[in-house]
């Protein structure tokens, strides 16, 4: 009996403080009507939301899990966010060699190298192929 009391109060402990739904909020800002919070289950349907709700409202943001803003419509243009957005995604999921650019450009990367190195590697192709 002693022990059924111990695993029952070691359990009633270990309840998680926080719960976490795994979604992501599409909040439409209209002037006229205020802001109507729309439910995803992922980035792709945000997207896909805030294209379809685009010209009805004042602006529009994506709130990820975390409760941060990671769009405004006031701020950028969806478009390219979603073309930012599938290259970051890309780059999650792949294994990229680490590059140290010889020019010292911080943007510069293993994937997509910065327009001094690109020149490098033409001119180097150049010399192979003489």
């Amino acid at each position: 009996m002693y022990y059924v009391e111990a695993v029952r109060t070691m359990t009633d402990r270990l309840d998680p403080t926080e719960e976490y739904d795994g979604t992501v909020t599409v909040r439409l800002l209209d002037d006229d009507e205020g802001v109507d919070e729309l439910t995803c289950s992922s980035f792709r349907e945000a997207i896909g939301k805030i294209k379809t709700h685009m010209d009805a409202v004042t602006a529009a943001k994506i709130v990820d899990r975390d409760d941060e803003v990671v769009f405004t419509s006031r701020e950028m243009n969806i478009e390219d966010w979603e073309r930012e957005w599938h290259r970051a995604k890309r780059s999650l999921s792949v294994d990229i060699d680490e590059h140290d650019c010889p020019h010292d450009n911080v943007a510069c990367f293993a994937d997509d190298r910065c327009v001094e190195c690109r020149m490098d590697r033409v001119q180097e192709q150049f010399r192979r192929a003489e």
